[in-house]
């Protein structure tokens, strides 16, 4: 398989050096983030912010000769900033840092092909892509299979493998797409580069995820078993924080298919750590690797220029946020009480749409931050349910249900409306009792399914739902829903009081 591979990338000319000729050749630090999913301001723990994150990327600047930024993905998605203003702030605001490289996560597609497009004609990095053929898409001229840096006599070779589309981007948003196998693509380039081009260090940019997602297949720790010119992989997808600082890390040092230690780095999520890497480029596998906090420690240094194009849109995101629509009686988290509140919300919305609906179910990725206790704003509900998803009321056969349920076990459990319970085995991530409405799953029965549209579409790999038979949909989107549901419909003027009980229970 590799000349396919060395023929798709040997052929594209557009993979062009970055020269630094000037440069020491001893060293090269690369600070890198992953998943900063638009956490532009620091999260309601006072951590990460880019304003911060922009003081440590200059004070290494300072110190240091030779240093690049990148990102492994997913840069976009997750707070208000995105949902008013569809990437426009994230990308404005990683050019002010200086980012060298970009790669694409799976979330930068949440838009759409056309309005990425839109989003990355302005980006300044260079974008890489190695196992997407982007050629019939609208993306084609932006990025680039590999891209080089010298440092002095020393090249240093950069490659970019991405998600797998199926299963975790919705199908009209990455119309055109064509997906590569991973570790085909990686191996391919690694020895082209290293072999070639004459590459002295290899870094391969992810956003596939550290390990035992498997649903996808393979993931970092795969790639790094099965490579033999790869020496440095910097991932992101599974909000992984690798850090040699904490004595419960997962490890950061993988042996390759040669039996060498190659180094495998993850910052976490939201911007809360920078990562460094110090490369000796006579000695790559020997390279030091830490995570710095991005903390309040920070905030004397921050610089007025870059806060400067952040005003304005902060003035629209802090609009949005006073917009007062209810109140919580508690914090309620993500995967318990928040969970179950917006599925029994999912079901009270598709009964108020069809008849005869028996369940709802909802997935836990869905949710992007908790509720926590006190005063509910418009902009906490955009921010906790920002894709673009209407709920769908679909029938489907209990055979095909029953696989749905599967799937959300092989994840520890998914969200369920309060007239659902089920057991799954954790060893083989299987159902093994489901019970709805007090009666057993009839796996030849069909039921009348509240859900969303992202599901119903086959999303979070619930490929059984597509074969559902659609009654009827939503003709707004789900925060827009819920924001009434709080503020004019069942909870106008009561107070929320989420349900804790866990509804998919491990054996």
């Amino acid at each position: 398989m590799k000349s396919r591979y060395y023929h798709i990338i040997a052929g594209t000319l557009c993979a062009m050096a970055l020269s630094s000729p000037h440069a020491s050749s001893e060293h090269l630090v690369i600070l890198h983030t992953n998943d900063t999913h638009s956490q532009i301001d620091p999260n309601n723990k006072d951590q990460g912010g880019i304003l911060r994150r922009k003081v440590l990327v200059d004070s290494v600047r300072s110190a240091r000769q030779n240093v690049m930024l990148v990102d492994a993905g997913d840069a976009v998605q997750g707070t208000l900033y995105f949902s008013l203003y569809g990437g426009e702030v994230e990308q404005k605001m990683m050019n002010a840092l200086g980012y060298d490289i970009q790669i694409l996560g799976n979330h930068e597609f949440d838009n759409g092909i056309d309005e990425l497009a839109k989003m990355y004609a302005g980006v300044n990095a260079t974008k890489l892509a190695t196992n997407y053929d982007l050629s019939d898409t609208k993306l084609s001229s932006m990025f680039r299979p590999y891209t080089i840096k010298q440092i002095g006599d020393k090249k240093i070779g950069f490659l970019a493998i991405n998600i797998e589309p199926k299963g975790m981007i919705a199908d009209k948003n990455a119309i055109g797409v064509k997906y590569l196998d991973g570790i085909e693509a990686a191996n391919a380039t690694a020895w082209h580069l290293r072999h070639n081009e004459k590459c002295d260090v290899v870094v391969a940019l992810t956003h596939i995820g550290y390990g035992d997602e498997h649903e996808l297949g393979y993931t970092d720790r795969d790639i790094a078993s099965k490579s033999k010119d790869i020496d440095i992989i910097i991932g992101g997808h599974s909000h992984t924080a690798i850090n040699p600082d904490n004595p419960s890390s997962p490890a950061w040092l993988l042996a390759n298919a040669l039996g060498d230690s190659i180094l495998v780095t993850q910052t976490g999520k939201g911007g809360q750590f920078l990562g460094e890497i110090d490369i000796d480029l006579e000695n790559p596998r020997s390279a030091n690797y830490k995570l710095i906090p991005v903390n309040s420690r920070l905030d004397s240094r921050i610089d007025t220029a870059t806060a400067a194009i952040l005003e304005p849109y902060r003035h629209g995101v802090d609009s949005i946020r006073s917009i007062k629509i209810g109140k919580a009686a508690y914090d309620m988290r993500q995967n318990s009480e928040l969970l179950n509140f917006v599925s029994d919300f999912v079901l009270d919305q598709g009964k108020s749409m069809a008849k005869n609906v028996d369940l709802a179910i909802v997935n836990k990725g869905g949710i992007r931050c908790a509720m926590p206790k006190g005063t509910i704003t418009k902009g906490l509900i955009m921010q906790m349910l920002p894709f673009d998803n209407r709920v769908n009321v679909i029938d489907i056969s209990g055979k095909d249900l029953m696989e749905a349920f599967n799937v959300m076990a092989a994840r520890g459990g998914d969200g369920v409306s309060g007239n659902v319970s089920a057991i799954f085995n954790p060893d083989n991530r299987k159902c093994i009792s489901v019970n709805i409405n007090g009666k057993p799953l009839d796996t030849n029965k069909t039921y009348r399914l509240a859900t969303i549209d992202y599901l119903r579409n086959g999303g979070d790999f619930m490929s059984s739902l597509t074969n559902g038979k659609d009654v009827t949909a939503s003709n707004r989107v789900l925060y827009d829903d819920l924001i009434e549901y709080i503020q004019t419909g069942k909870y106008k003027g009561k107070t929320i009081k989420g349900d804790s009980t866990p509804r998919m229970k491990a054996l």
